[in-house]
């Protein structure tokens, strides 16, 4: 018999995959590049969520650490994709 936990990391799982979906659709029907960049934040940020719940959910720290990884990689994109459409370069 599964037990709370259980089943509330399974239901959590489904609520981040359905948002990883509309962000997924965001991402390529988005009207303009603003939206599509974040878009692509919120996906990482889902990205992170999954990952942190596969890791309650499994038990293991790898997915913790997985998770740290992905945010410190969204976080970096994203201020360089913010850039990049404000003033039309990366690096100055």
């Amino acid at each position: 018999m599964a037990t709370l936990l259980e089943w509330t990391a399974l239901y959590a799982l489904v609520c981040v995959l359905v948002g990883m979906g509309c962000c997924a659709l965001r991402l390529l029907v988005g009207p303009s590049a603003h939206d599509r960049v974040l878009a692509l934040d919120t996906l990482w940020m889902s990205g992170m969520l999954l990952a942190i719940v596969l890791g309650i959910r499994y038990g293991t720290q790898v997915y913790f650490e997985f998770a740290m990884l992905i945010g410190l990689t969204g976080f970096v994109s994203t201020v360089a994709l913010t850039k990049f459409l404000i003033r039309g370069e990366i690096i100055e």
